[in-house]
């Protein structure tokens, strides 16, 4: 029989898209332990804590009531309900259902946002470092991101300079991220004014907030959503959040947006035709999150702020290199600068934070996401949402392997 098979001929659209880096790390960081060496992972994007008993609970009773059916296509009326007080308790804004919809993840909230909204060519400013996915979500809609490098010198914010500079007539959002991943940068209202100035001289310019990390934050340092700074933002913003880091339920997939009712509708077309309602089960647990007692988010705050105090000293007391220490979110991002160019003791040259991250895992067995990844490089992403004995080791198992590169001048 003649063979009549041809190919596998991917989209065009996937061309520049793989798998990401942080996971590719992780499998890396899984098969060595598979062997037997004690690798420690500091890669990854979720808080070590389980979901609150409360929150488990309700998805347990939600599931003896039979809520296991087809729900409202983009949230339960409960789940909507409980993410309009949120706002109006932690951010001082008022919404409609209309103007709210649930997905399966923060991530979706966007995807569906940038399918809704952008046409072929349509930018999407960026600045770095970024989420990985933030990206690759705006290539796959057809749309180019515009990224924008922010470096520690500058706080990791972007300025009014740079985003006036980036605007152009096919521009269509600004996306920020505040607190940030990977920077755990953070903006205040004086951050975002100067910002605000521009759009408001571009009003085909919208702005999407990803503020997931709202609620890990440290030193006294205020959260503020831009939308609530000026009635006329609020109009053109999307807000991004969802219940999977502060109430560490990243496995329940919940995410919501908040923003003008016909960016909502336009975004409900797109999940129409893709995934439908979110887990019934997951927006039941998600009410009992958001509407349950909030203080055990300040109890584990405090201690990511100790464990983000334990690795920010440690990095910086190594030579080579320097460490911001963040406002919020539970990531370390550190300049790798001062060691480009070193040599292993085998003779290997550090030539890149790739290099450097690839290294440190093979001798020392501690896994990290070089900012490459982040679109910022020399940088090095580390996730401090592991146990204190786990980051005492890892650091100085770093700290040791640092040592022996013989670096230049």
């Amino acid at each position: 029989m003649t063979d009549v098979s041809v190919p596998f001929r991917k989209a065009s659209r996937l061309a520049t898209q793989s798998v990401s880096e942080i996971l590719r790390i992780g499998a890396r960081a899984a098969e060595m332990r598979k062997a037997g060496l004690p690798v420690i992972v500091l890669g990854a994007g979720e808080p070590d804590f389980d979901t609150p008993p409360n929150v488990v609970e309700a998805a347990y009773a939600a599931m003896k009531a039979g809520e296991t059916k087809y729900t409202a296509l983009d949230g339960t009326p409960a789940l909507k309900a409980a993410i309009i007080a949120k706002f109006r308790r932690d951010n001082g804004l008022e919404f409609t259902a209309r103007e709210v919809t649930v997905c399966a993840g923060a991530k979706q909230v966007i995807f569906n946002a940038l399918m809704a909204t952008l046409d072929p060519g349509d930018e999407v400013i960026i600045p770095t470092p970024y989420w990985t996915t933030y990206s690759a979500m705006v290539d796959i809609a057809g749309g180019r991101a515009i990224t924008i490098p922010c470096g520690a010198e500058a706080g990791f914010r972007l300025t009014a300079e740079q985003l006036e500079a980036a605007i152009t007539p096919k521009t269509r959002w600004l996306m920020l991220n505040s607190p940030s991943n990977p920077s755990g940068a953070a903006y205040r209202p004086e951050d975002y004014q100067p910002l605000l100035e521009v759009l408001e001289r571009h009003p085909q310019v919208w702005l999407m907030s990803d503020e997931i990390y709202e609620h890990i934050v440290y030193d006294g340092f205020r959260p503020v959503t831009p939308a609530a700074l000026a009635p006329w933002v609020r109009a053109r913003t999307l807000i991004v959040n969802g219940v999977s880091k502060a109430y560490a339920m990243t496995g329940w997939r919940i995410g919501y947006g908040a923003g003008p009712a016909e960016l909502i509708a336009a975004m409900a077309v797109v999940q129409s035709q893709s995934t439908s309602n979110p887990c019934s089960i997951a927006q039941a647990a998600a009410v009992e999150a958001l509407n349950g007692p909030q203080d055990y988010i300040a109890e584990r705050t405090e201690s990511f702020r100790e464990r983000r105090d334990l690795v920010v000293d440690a990095l910086n007391a190594v030579p080579g290199i320097t460490c911001r220490r963040p406002e919020g979110a539970f990531y370390a991002f550190a300049s790798c600068a001062g060691l480009i160019g070193a040599h292993t003791p085998d003779g290997q040259v550090i030539d890149s934070d790739r290099a450097l991250c690839s290294w440190l895992l093979e001798t020392a067995h501690v896994a990290m996401v070089p900012g490459a990844a982040f679109g910022l490089s020399p940088y090095f992403r580390v996730s401090y949402a592991t146990s204190k004995a786990d980051l005492t080791e890892a650091m100085a198992r770093v700290t040791a392997a640092c040592a022996t590169l013989v670096r230049q001048g």
